[in-house]
């Protein structure tokens, strides 16, 4: 497979109680297309950290990342963010005062990638496809489940027609049969779409059910055998 994320020597840390603290350190690894990988690791070993730097929404304080060998930072953050990948929220992050398919239009015009002309048309197909009926569609997000909110979410992050989607602690906050509900939607998006996940998460289960899961720890990562 071809690789859609490469870090290359990742340094990152902060200054704690006038200690200097090394969360990661010359943090290298390559991403395939795909693929859904999980992410563990111990209590504050940098997880999400990591997550907003591949994320483009923090950045590191030396080395590279590469979107299908472009560094992102050449390429410019907000592009990044804009056309190339997607984001799911533990907390959801979603407009509360509009419908689940209103939320799927705002994303589609959040991004530069072309779209089909009938862009309500796929916002109900995106809805459909991670098994949110037109009907709940319609609905106020504040009226859905915390399960229904989270697949509105994964239908977001893939709005913009973007291969590459994070997570982090998608299932968190929910029960364990809805947890696994939302990690056959990452399953389904990697081997029937081709996308690309790459979900932080703090539960083995969850990660025993990705293609590849990788430890944290240390500052570096290391493929979970």
């Amino acid at each position: 497979m071809s690789t859609i994320l490469k870090l290359e020597n990742i340094c990152y840390g902060y200054e704690d109680g006038g200690y200097r603290r090394e969360i990661l350190k010359n943090l290298s690894y390559e991403f395939e297309a795909g693929t859904f990988y999980t992410i563990l690791g111990p209590s504050g070993s940098g997880k999400t950290t990591l997550l907003s730097i591949m994320a483009g929404l923090d950045k590191q304080e030396a080395g590279k990342v590469y979107y299908e060998g472009e560094d992102i930072d050449a390429m410019g953050l907000y592009k990044y963010r804009r056309n190339k990948i997607g984001v799911v929220f533990q907390s959801y992050n979603l407009v509360n005062y509009l419908t689940g398919v209103e939320n799927i239009l705002l994303a589609m015009t959040e991004t530069d990638n072309q779209l089909p002309p009938n862009k309500k048309e796929l916002a109900y197909a995106l809805l459909n496809m991670v098994g949110i009926a037109n009907t709940k569609a319609d609905r106020m997000i504040s009226k859905l489940s915390g399960g229904e909110q989270q697949r509105v979410a994964i239908a977001r992050a893939i709005a913009g027609n973007v291969d590459l989607i994070f997570a982090d602690e998608p299932t968190g906050n929910l029960d364990t049969e809805t947890e696994q509900e939302i990690i056959k939607l990452f399953q389904m998006l990697a081997d029937e779409y081709g996308k690309t996940i790459i979900a932080v998460t703090h539960s083995n289960e969850v990660s025993k059910l990705s293609d590849r899961r990788i430890l944290l720890k240390n500052g570096v990562l290391n493929d979970i055998q």
